[in-house]
């Protein structure tokens, strides 16, 4: 196996930041120098369309503010409410409370597109008082603050949870369904058609941010094969509670663990299809997370008795410990949290590359083609046929992810990131 220390490196301190050797590759970073404090910002503007704390996005959201208050240039955070208790509240403008709460009531597919474009509308009204140096957006979230940054010379990075629009190839800037829908629109009656977040405006965005956060390899390509150049993109790989998310005792049975929506673009789909057909004896295949419609025909198609669907849980980490492996073959990711919360767990993964940078092929998991239900068959086999295998790869996992995916790690990285704009600005 190719070399993770047995031991993982000590954290550095606060006071330092990650030098990057290979920009996009988290094993060619090294914990680097103490920070000059002149190289990064004095009075920071965070801003995001989610919360501060609890789960997913709003968890990295949380690791991201905290970076810049440990290292006391955290101005302002603009966000929806928050849940956690290390950032003082002063520092908090929430919007939790704000008219377009009332919204909710129209569903997701045009209250979340409202979020998004009311805490973009404040965040720009907040660069405009003149109080903030930096800048820190989402992408959809900040198309009118990054041209109030650019307007006042204000250094801004962007994060993008997923890929670029585009996914790597050439597509047009419109898409048939927003010409359609633009072409149709027509007086005051269609204002909920004018929510939505326009491809446009997404890839206008790239251009505005100085700096663009991919959190792993496959998500810069896609950049990358757009025209973006490598000298705006920079590696911010997620993180993990290495403490919330431990190893468990191994199962009696093979069971393996699937966490996140039940739909067609994570695999599941291919996944129920290459488990009925192995058909293994003392073997369970949970599904953890929202089974969503388009999903139910492969259900009722190949569920079988050994398949049990968990729906939505709050405790992952207690189903990943009684679990013998994880699988995730999703076509398209940013940087799938589950995979890291997984390899914290010590579990041994069938992943893809799609979804981020966790798994090394051989080494923790296996790497397998999405949409490619042949090769999760061979993956799932040989997990089964070989389980003495599974608790060294499992525990090399844990090790890479103390190595390289832990919190410490995402914002001595973000910092990084910071600091690579201010320099570009300047």
């Amino acid at each position: 196996m190719n070399g993770i220390a047995s031991q993982p490196s000590a954290l550095p301190s606060d006071k330092a930041l990650i030098e990057r050797v290979d920009r996009f590759d988290p094993s060619g970073v090294h914990l680097g120098p103490a920070v000059n404090p002149s190289a990064l910002p004095k009075r920071l503007l965070y801003a995001t369309s989610s919360g501060i704390g609890g789960t997913g996005l709003d968890s990295t959201s949380y690791e991201g503010a905290r970076a810049s208050f440990e290292q006391g240039f955290l101005s302002e955070i603009v966000c929806f409410g928050h849940q956690q208790k290390v950032v003082p509240r002063s520092l908090i403008r929430s919007l939790q409370m704000h008219p377009v709460r009332a919204l909710s009531c129209l569903g997701s597919r045009d209250y979340y597109p409202a979020k998004k474009r009311y805490a973009d509308w404040i965040a720009s009204r907040r660069l405009r008082s003149g109080d903030f140096d930096f800048f820190h957006g989402w992408s959809g979230d900040c198309f009118r603050s990054l041209i109030e940054a650019r307007m006042r010379g204000i250094p801004s990075v962007m994060d993008i949870p997923t890929w670029h629009r585009n996914k790597g190839h050439a597509k047009s800037a419109e898409t048939k369904s927003e010409r359609e829908a633009r072409l149709r629109m027509g007086g005051w009656r269609d204002w909920r058609k004018k929510l939505a977040i326009p491809r446009t405006q997404m890839l206008a965005e790239y251009d505005l941010a100085d700096v663009i956060l991919v959190a792993s390899r496959k998500a810069a390509e896609t950049f990358q094969a757009a025209g973006i150049s490598d000298d705006r993109l920079c590696y911010v790989a997620r993180g993990v509670d290495i403490e919330r998310y431990q190893p468990g005792n191994p199962p009696d049975i093979f069971r393996l663990c699937f966490v996140g929506a039940l739909i067609k673009r994570k695999g599941v789909h291919h996944l129920l299809e290459a488990w009925k057909r192995l058909n293994l004896k003392d073997a369970e295949l949970l599904l953890v997370g929202t089974l969503h419609e388009e999903m139910k025909p492969y259900v009722e198609r190949f569920s079988t008795p050994s398949v049990k669907i968990l729906g939505f849980s709050s405790s992952v980490q207690d189903e990943l410990r009684r679990s013998s492996a994880f699988v995730f073959p999703s076509e398209c990711e940013g940087s799938a949290k589950v995979t890291y919360e997984a390899a914290a767990c010590a579990l041994p993964q069938i992943s893809t590359r799609e979804s981020g940078d966790v798994v090394v092929h051989g080494e923790n998991g296996l790497i397998v083609p999405p949409n490619d239900p042949d090769a999760l068959v061979g993956a799932i086999e040989h997990f089964h046929q070989n389980r003495e295998e599974l608790s060294p790869m499992g525990l090399r996992g844990r090790e890479r992810v103390l190595q390289l995916f832990t919190w410490d790690h995402y914002r001595l990285r973000l910092l990084a990131a910071y600091r690579h704009a201010m320099t570009r600005r300047r």
